[in-house]
């Protein structure tokens, strides 16, 4: 109850003191609580006797106040230490807790990378793959039907000025770097192999022109559809390569036709004894219209194709007598007539100059002679225009022929 009014007196003491007096007054209180804290003390570390009997024996032991406070104070320091050591302890677990989580998130990001580099290795090695295909099917398309290769030189000269995103992911990604100057190259041989092609299918274009007919309208025709000269595709979402296709395509579609075209002279001979157009019937002596040409032989002479095509009739047609008809490309048919046999039947593909037939005589025919028309989309057209084509078309067409025997 002192203390409390001891207190009491010094807070207020405190609260009107000025401020050397207010530093003497805690002073005060310090030493009133350290004193109370020594008394308390003091109460529980007293001189202590044990008495301890064995027998009768009686034994007597004294433990004094200042060893009961050594001993205390020693298993207080233990307890510091012990509490300071765990404490230590802990924090270095969790310390090391923290750095295994740290290095297992490490060993995510390193196998992540890993995973990375892998798929990006992959891509690469299936990039090489498709570019290695195209330069397959890019020779082998070459070597089957363009002749010789284009000069090095300029694909080289063209490959060397790749695009510029392409350096800058050669710049980025070293390992790259042959696969873009090669995908250049390529693409510049493609290029190149395009203006061949325009060059090819203008060439074809302007021959067959020079023949009268109407290219893009015997393109329309079914049987003279086209295709690339590669089966298979330049690549992926590939625009540039795609066109390239298209352009083979068509250069192929033109020289097909051109080369199906009815030129060659259907039998070995070259007397005519009527050619297409009015002319006086040979049995009523009035004007009709003659729908081919006549040609003048001997029995049996052989008939031959006018040009590749699929025989599509042989038989009997009226005035005409034994006939066979052979459909080429572009919706052109060409017509024997008069035959005396027959050397194919109708179904089987025929190739130009092959025989097909025999001269004869039959049906509305006044001797041996070939009756020779050339049908386009079921009218008849002039054959002349065809046999007689100016040199120019005829190389044009032979090299479109040779071509396409190597193509199939």
């Amino acid at each position: 109850m002192e203390t409390t009014g001891l207190d009491s007196l010094c807070h207020r003491c405190f609260d009107s003191a000025p401020p050397v007096a207010n530093q003497k007054v805690s002073l005060l209180v310090f030493q009133s609580k350290a004193a109370v804290l020594r008394d308390r003390l003091s109460t529980l570390f007293v001189d202590r006797e044990f008495f301890m009997r064995s027998g009768t024996t009686m034994r007597f032991v004294k433990v004094s106040a200042r060893l009961q406070r050594r001993v205390a104070f020693g298993v207080a320091i233990m307890l510091a230490l012990w509490t300071v050591t765990g404490a230590a302890v802990l924090a270095s677990q969790n310390r090391l807790d923290a750095q295994q989580a740290v290095l297992a998130k490490e060993e995510q990001h390193v196998a992540a990378e890993q995973a990375r580099v892998a798929a990006y290795r992959g891509s690469i090695n299936e990039l090489t793959h498709d570019l290695e295909a195209r330069q397959t099917r890019l020779e082998k398309m070459h070597a089957g039907s363009f002749g010789p290769l284009p000069d090095r030189a300029a694909i080289d000269a063209n490959a060397i000025r790749p695009a510029q995103s392409a350096t800058k992911v050669s710049a980025l990604s070293p390992d790259t770097a042959p696969l873009i100057r090669l995908e250049a190259r390529q693409r510049a041989f493609a290029a190149q192999l395009g203006a061949l092609a325009d060059r090819r299918a203008d060439s074809a274009d302007s021959a067959i022109r020079k023949l009268g007919l109407n290219p893009r309208q015997m393109l329309r025709v079914g049987g003279a559809q086209g295709g690339p000269l590669i089966p298979a595709s330049f690549g992926k979402n590939d625009a540039e390569f795609s066109r390239l296709a298209r352009k083979l395509a068509h250069m192929q579609a033109l020289e097909q036709l051109l080369a199906a075209i009815p030129t060659s002279k259907p039998a070995a001979i070259t007397t005519m004894t009527s050619n297409f157009g009015y002319r006086s019937d040979p049995f009523t002596g009035e004007g009709a219209m003659h729908s081919g040409i006549d040609f003048r032989g001997a029995a049996g002479t052989s008939i031959l194709a006018a040009s590749g095509g699929k025989v599509t009739f042989a038989g009997v047609k009226g005035g005409y007598g034994n006939c066979l008809e052979i459909t080429h490309r572009g919706g052109i048919v060409t017509r024997y007539a008069h035959l005396s046999a027959f050397a194919v039947r109708s179904g089987v593909a025929v190739t130009r100059g092959q025989r097909i037939a025999a001269m004869g005589s039959t049906g509305r025919s006044t001797g041996t002679h070939l009756h020779f028309e050339v049908r386009l989309n079921g009218r008849a057209v002039d054959p002349s225009k065809f046999l007689r084509a100016n040199p120019d078309v005829f190389a044009v067409q032979a090299a479109a022929q040779s071509r396409s025997r190597s193509d199939v």
